[in-house]
């Protein structure tokens, strides 16, 4: 629900300032605690990364006799969030030990100075070997320094209400080859099951990198055949213009949102809107078919609050296709969060610790399990438990072979930001893609200082 009174953005930022000022002392206060701050659902009923940590802590604090642990959780969307936590790591008074960052922030941070490097402490420890490359290179800055420890990666692709499909006359083990496909598909839902949602694609600025990552990007990565990057030219060091395949991309929104194929524009452009898919349309078969992440099921296990055993017998997994079918056929993003210590923590041997402690083999694949995440360390990945712990675990594991990473250098969070403005002009009807192209190309060469190359 949305409160009844929300804060501008300048005040909301003011308050949590003033209440971080308030809080005193910082990091630094205490020798024998250590702070970890986190993203803690906006959904009081999602507690999996809240248990997660207690149980860490309860380990932490038995094998380091008079250390302690405090947990600093941030309620908020992402975008806030984000906000939120680089108002933290500005100061050494409000500086936690330890944060978890989203990889597409991170090289942002670095290049702020937010961040400490961890090659002397990684060095030392073996488990880092067991890491996969991929996800070392998430956390890894423009200097060749590591900046923080990956916890799990993701996929994405398209869920489906198999009784919503059955009453559309729509196979129940649908898999699209082309976007087409997929608009029939949400066609036939809108026409034979009424007062369902056809399709949900994230959208706009209020949902920030879901908009960005969730939807346009697994568009975007299926315009082409995958040789080359469609976002940054990594040769140039440039960034790409809107070109026929950005354009392609916004048409899609364009199309689902104009033939009323997704949620109202006002639900779609709530900053809550993926609680609603998890918690509500999804559960209650309001929604034919959600292009989301693998990570959704953790919201419907056992003490979630949206318990929902029969989700692996109800809803059906299809990769996302290219657009016209081309090679390779299907197309995912990954991305994935890290734990990193501040550069103005104080007591960051006491985090690295910490750090340890979450990612023993046997922590790992408590967390990958509990949060519906993808393995990032080998051992885990290998393990018969891990890969049969969960309906869909393989299905999303399998689709790191057709993924794709976001560009995610200093400029990226303004990239997304002039991607995700591009999206709800078409969304609302006040540009056409071409018009919303070319006001990208615009913006794109303001947000990275004018570093774009032509495709």
């Amino acid at each position: 629900m949305r409160p009844t009174a929300a804060l501008t953005p300048l005040a909301a930022l003011l308050l949590a300032a003033t209440a971080l000022t308030a809080c005193g002392g910082g990091s630094g206060s205490d020798p024998d605690t250590v702070k970890v701050s986190f993203k803690q659902s906006t959904d009081n009923s999602v507690k999996v990364m809240d248990t997660y940590l207690a149980d860490i802590t309860k380990q932490f604090e038995k094998a380091h006799p008079g250390k302690k642990v405090e947990l600093v959780p941030i309620k908020a969307p992402d975008a806030e969030y984000y906000t939120k936590l680089q108002q933290m790591l500005r100061s050494p008074k409000t500086a936690p030990d330890l944060v978890y960052e989203d990889t597409f922030l991170i090289n942002s941070d670095i290049t702020s100075g937010y961040l400490k490097p961890l090659d002397a402490y990684l060095a030392k420890w073996p488990d880092w070997n067991r890491f996969i490359d991929t996800a070392k290179a998430a956390a890894k800055g423009e200097d060749g320094k590591t900046y923080g420890v990956p916890d799990g990666t993701d996929t994405r692709g398209l869920w489906f209400d198999k009784d919503v499909f059955a009453k559309a006359g729509l196979p129940a083990d649908w898999q699209p080859k082309t976007w087409d496909d997929i608009l029939t598909a949400a066609r036939a839902v809108k026409k034979k099951v009424p007062g369902v949602i056809p399709l949900n694609v994230y959208t706009g600025k209020p949902v920030g990198e879901a908009a960005t990552m969730q939807t346009f990007e697994m568009l975007l990565y299926g315009t082409n055949d995958g040789s080359a990057d469609p976002l940054y030219d990594k040769s140039s060091k440039k960034w790409i213009a809107g070109g026929q395949g950005f354009e392609d991309a916004l048409a899609f929104v364009e199309t689902v949102y104009r033939e009323k194929l997704g949620p109202d524009v006002s639900d779609a452009l709530d900053p809550n809107v993926g609680t609603r898919v998890r918690g509500e349309w999804l559960p209650q078969g309001k929604l034919g078919i959600a292009l989301d992440g693998s990570w959704l099921p953790q919201d419907w296990l056992p003490g979630s609050g949206h318990e929902w055993p029969e989700w692996s017998r109800e809803l059906g997994l299809a990769a996302m296709p290219t657009q016209h079918g081309q090679a390779p056929g299907k197309v995912s993003m990954s991305g994935g969060w890290t734990w990193s210590i501040p550069a103005k923590a104080g007591n960051p041997d006491l985090a690295f610790e910490f750090i340890k402690t979450m990612q023993t083999k046997a922590n790992a694949q408590k967390w990958y399990i509990a949060n519906s995440g993808i393995a990032v360390r080998e051992d885990v990945a290998e393990d018969p438990a891990y890969v049969d712990a969960q309906p869909g675990i393989k299905f999303f594991t399998d689709l790191v072979s057709s993924t794709h990473y976001r560009p995610a250098y200093p400029a990226y969070p303004k990239v997304s930001t002039a991607i995700q403005e591009a999206m709800e002009s078409v969304t609302t009807g006040d540009a056409s893609a071409e018009e919303a192209t070319r006001a990208y190309t615009d913006a794109l060469k303001d947000a990275t200082g004018d570093q774009v190359a032509e495709r």
